[in-house]
């Protein structure tokens, strides 16, 4: 069986799974399964150009997909104005104050000669920046907190549409990465992913507790949407009446509509990344990318510059994985800090990089969406065969309702097979890198 077949069947196969659950199942969850997959294949093809490109060990993506959501909150929620009033003036002064401090130390650092007085003098311009800023700062927030703290509790966003959070979320990921990788991309192999999932859980943190921001734990509700809402679609007289042409009840023709127009925004943006990916693995950047992963020190030998060129793929992976971030918000219609979990947005994607084929582009989007499949229906087809596997034990028995418990449990269980079987079987992925 040649390439191009055998990669036609994997697709195909992906296909046919999601259009037999619209048939088995219903088609809101077929388009479900299809809109998280073309998000997840998203974010696989950031953590790919990140590993399978220059094998950076990056275990803080959840942190960058959270950031993708904040920026979506920040851009297309309407401003609160009496926040603002009331304490917006102070938070601004406050950010000034910090960024000013940091910039002080760094050209303190720079310009002073090595010593016991560059250090002193460091440490006193950050321990002053630092009490300046809580100074200024913490009266800012309690000032915003304070207004409406039931409905609202922090500053708003931008009002603009909220496709341009998109991008904008895929920036703010840019800018952490490059934070972070000037300072841990000194790092290799199991300490790079130590000190960026420990990063990732610094920026969930701050998610969670600075309500004068994104109102923390108790959730950003209401967020625009880039395609009608069911209910417009409901009272349009024209939309009822083809739904009713087609012999379709207008709510579920509504929702179907809607989730197909999201498709259709993720599908152009995943094709838009691919192609882009496709270009950089084919071009010299690419070529040279692969070099140093293969060999650093032969790399670097030919006068290539490793570290500033795994700040480039670092940043870039990061930043499609916020994209993917502003996404996954945009679809929910909500932003919800506690739902950052490493196991849904880091290590699950790690397992469709790698059950796709590390290094591959086409891979990494099949990767996404077998795995995204098999995450949702693992747990209802677990339900049915234990109900099939006890339908003959006896009601009320103790190992019945343990079996039927662990239904749960077998999201985990199939993903940790299908990991096993694919590195058994074919250990580079089910396409692997050329």
């Amino acid at each position: 069986m040649s390439e191009t077949t055998r990669n036609t069947l994997y697709f195909a196969i992906v296909a046919g799974l999601i259009l037999g659950t619209g048939f088995l199942q219903s088609w809101n969850s077929a388009l479900f399964i299809l809109n998280m997959g073309l998000i997840s294949a998203i974010m696989a093809l950031g953590v790919n150009l990140q590993w399978g490109f220059a094998g950076l060990f990056n275990v803080g993506i959840m942190g960058f997909v959270a950031l993708g959501g904040l920026a979506t909150a920040l851009v297309a929620m309407p401003p609160i104005p009496e926040a603002w009033s009331a304490g917006g003036v102070r938070l601004l002064a406050g950010l000034a104050l910090l960024v000013m401090s940091i910039v002080s130390t760094v050209l303190a650092y720079k310009r002073m000669e090595a010593g016991k007085l560059r250090t002193l003098a460091m440490l006193a311009i950050l321990t002053i920046g630092f009490f300046a800023f809580r100074a200024v700062f913490d009266g800012g927030v309690e000032a915003v907190e304070a207004i409406n703290p039931a409905n609202a509790g922090n500053i708003g966003g931008l009002g603009l549409p909220v496709l341009i959070a998109w991008p904008v979320g895929g920036l703010l990921a840019a800018g952490a990465a490059w934070l972070i990788g000037k300072t841990a991309l000194g790092l290799r192999s199991d300490y790079l992913a130590i000190a960026t999932l420990g990063i990732a859980e610094i920026i969930i943190a701050v998610m969670k507790n600075e309500d004068w921001m994104a109102r923390g734990v108790k959730n950003v509700i209401g967020l625009p949407r880039p395609v009608p809402y069911e209910i417009d679609l409901q009272n349009s007289a024209s939309f009822v009446e083809k739904a009713s042409n087609l012999g379709i009840d207008p709510v579920t023709a509504s929702t179907l509509w809607v989730k197909t127009l999201y498709a259709g925004l993720f599908a152009i943006v995943l094709l838009v990344l691919f192609l882009m990916a496709q270009a950089a693995l084919k071009s010299p950047w690419g070529r040279m990318m692969r070099a140093i992963r293969d060999n650093e020190d032969a790399s670097e030998a030919m006068g290539k510059d490793v570290t500033r060129r795994h700040l480039q793929v670092f940043i870039l992976g990061s930043a499609i994985c916020g994209i993917a971030g502003a996404m996954i918000t945009t679809l929910d219609g909500q932003l919800t800090p506690t739902s950052y979990q490493p196991l849904r947005f880091t290590f699950l994607v790690w397992v469709m990089v790698i059950v796709g084929g590390s290094g591959n582009n086409l891979g990494a989007v099949l990767g996404g969406f077998v795995i995204w499949f098999f995450w949702v229906q693992v747990e209802p087809m677990g339900q049915v065969l234990l109900t099939v596997l006890t339908s003959g034990m006896a009601e009320g028995s103790a190992l019945k309702a343990h079996l039927m418990d662990s239904a749960a449990h077998m999201r985990l269980l199939t993903m940790g097979l299908i990991l096993l079987l694919v590195l058994r079987f074919s250990p580079r992925g089910l396409i692997p890198e050329k």
